[in-house]
């Protein structure tokens, strides 16, 4: 009954033979999740938990995005709450969820704990994005389906491996300590579009935290709380295919296939827009436009009619009208309530068709315009194409530089790939300005 758990738990605590491509996609990540999380300190959602957490005067264990510090596990429910408000965060369709900014922030609290080098840091991170990888695959689409939010759910579980790995816990221990974020674990999709759903991946970094604090100090919890009877995934509509959750653990990093964003939006926007792209769809010109996209997407991303830049975030006809007009999707200030009231936008979007179509998996979408003179144009797009390592290094380190700046970001990206401590990379996650 405990094969999933107890697997995750001794891949967890053992030795781990990284790969040099999930090293750099690891430091990738770790940029690009500071990167958007300065960027988002000033969204209300950061300010809000911020000060709440600030107020209550804790103990400054570890650094928050913006300014201050605060205890371990209230430092990750701020900094995973931050560094999704913008929704601009890496994402991995393995189980549609984003794991870095459930995992990183509960990494680097407990790492800066512990006195951790950066190193160190770093590969807890990976164990702990592929396990929540993995967890998500064990739980499978209906999970999702059925309304849980991955990033929250499966993203405590990655959370919490990174913590007890970096607390040093034994893999007794840390699967008492995934017995006890399943209590914990939560998140729902009816939060897309509001400040709840950023708040549920603070909630996931937090319980990770948590639970591997009380696991330390000798808090008993059941082992079997994730496949037992009355477990995580039987009273979360979880298939528990535990082969596709542990096929290849310790071989293959499935982390290594994560997907970065290039648009400031939904990821399930993505193949659209950059199958725009390649199209001509300047508005003057633009009769129609069709969109074909997996029917997963449709209860995600398809508002009709959005009137706040929140919402914009999860719309097609929303940012493809944003697109044909001239708004730029990749900039943060192209998701405003004044663009979502653009006369120009609300007549385009208007004219934007979104279908379901069950032969396009969710990393794929069909656009098809019809332009005022009678031609007809047509792409489609892929998220999993192929992107090298050295397209994605640039593409990841480019986006950096224009949500943080030039010089900053080359400094986290040579400590990053130099060495470094916890403390060290943390000092980046303060904003003077």
């Amino acid at each position: 009954m405990t094969q999933f758990s107890s697997s995750l738990a001794a891949f967890t605590a053992g030795p781990v033979t990284t790969t040099a491509a999930a090293r750099l996609v690891t430091a990738l990540s770790a940029l690009d999740w500071i990167s958007v999380g300065r960027a988002g300190v000033k969204e209300p959602v950061s300010q809000i938990t911020r000060d709440m957490v600030l107020g209550e005067a804790g103990a400054g264990q570890s650094t928050l995005f913006g300014s201050g510090a605060a205890p371990a596990r209230s430092a990750a429910l701020v900094n995973g709450t931050t560094s999704h408000a913008l929704d601009y965060d890496d994402t991995h369709f393995a189980h549609i969820g984003h794991p870095s900014v459930a995992v990183f922030p509960a990494a680097l609290a407990m790492g800066q704990v512990h006195n951790k080098p950066l190193v160190d840091v770093l590969e807890a991170a990976l164990v702990g994005m592929e396990v929540s990888v993995r967890v998500g695959l064990w739980l499978g689409r209906d999970h999702y389906q059925t309304g849980f939010h991955q990033t929250a759910t499966a993203g405590a579980f990655g959370a919490a491996a990174a913590a007890a790995r970096l607390a040093g816990l034994n893999s007794e221990e840390i699967q008492m300590v995934l017995g006890l974020t399943a209590t914990r674990a939560a998140g729902l999709k009816v939060q897309f579009g509001t400040m709840g759903k950023p708040y549920n991946a603070g909630l996931a970094a937090s319980a990770g935290v948590e639970a591997t604090e009380l696991i330390k100090r000798g808090f008993v919890s059941q082992p079997e709380a994730l496949e037992g009877a009355f477990g995580f995934g039987a009273t979360h509509h979880g298939q528990q295919d535990v082969q596709a959750g542990l096929d290849g653990i310790g071989d293959e990093w499935l982390f290594e296939s994560v997907s970065h964003k290039f648009h400031a939006c939904c990821h399930g926007l993505h193949a659209a827009l950059e199958a725009a792209r390649t199209l001509d769809i300047a508005e003057p010109e633009v009769a129609e436009i069709q969109v074909k996209t997996s029917p997963r997407w449709m209860s995600v991303c398809n508002q009709i009619a959005p009137t706040t830049g929140l919402g914009a975030k999860f719309s097609y006809r929303t940012v493809l009208a944003m697109r044909a007009i001239g708004y730029d999707t990749a900039k943060l200030e192209s998701y405003s309530d004044n663009v979502c009231a653009d006369p120009r936008l609300i007549r385009l979007r208007d004219r934007i068709k979104v279908e379901a179509d069950e032969s396009l998996s969710e990393t794929e979408a069909k656009l098809t315009i019809l332009r005022r003179d009678g031609a007809r144009l047509e792409a489609h797009h892929d998220l999993q194409s192929p992107l090298s390592l050295s397209d994605r290094e640039d593409r990841v380190r480019r986006k950096a530089k224009l949500l943080i700046g030039n010089q900053m970001a080359d400094e986290i990206w040579a400590m990053l790939q130099s060495g470094g401590s916890a403390h060290g990379l943390a000092k980046y996650l303060t904003v003077t300005s």
